[in-house]
């Protein structure tokens, strides 16, 4: 693990959160995390550990299956590390009470992490939430 924020997040990503190795998170992640879920609607802030999020990337895997992440974007300043990418996979499993179609399900996602002493300790996450159910919806058509 790599003590450089960039990098660490870099790493996270690419490794964690892209589904790949999920059950690396620990090496990357606090013992505790703040993840705000920045929505318009209804913002939220949840706690978890390194754990939680392990559990976090199997419910995404169980829902679109193996999907392709491309990191888009990473700039860094300090302790904080933006990040953009979009995944590509399938709508494998139900998704906000959408029944699985097999059909591609395309997300597009930026956030920004705080890194102290070599470890992610919190994030801000922002996902096109309304290009997500646009795509479901389409789905029923």
């Amino acid at each position: 693990m790599t003590s450089n924020a960039k990098e660490l997040v870099r790493e996270f990503l690419l490794e964690v959160r892209s589904g790949r190795h999920p059950e690396r998170t620990d090496r990357y992640l606090a013992p505790e995390v703040r993840a705000h879920q920045v929505q318009a609607e209804d913002p939220v802030t949840v706690v978890r550990t390194p754990q939680q999020y392990t559990e976090h990337v199997h419910e995404m895997l169980d829902a679109n299956g193996r999907f392709e992440f491309v990191l888009d974007e990473l700039l860094a300043e300090g302790d904080r590390v933006y990040a953009r990418w979009h995944q590509v996979g399938r709508h494998v499993g139900t998704v906000d009470g959408h029944a699985p179609t097999g059909r591609p399900l395309i997300q597009f996602t930026s956030a920004v992490y705080r890194v102290r002493d070599g470890a992610i300790v919190e994030y801000w996450i922002q996902i096109d939430r309304a290009g997500i159910a646009a795509q479901l919806a389409a789905d029923r058509g």
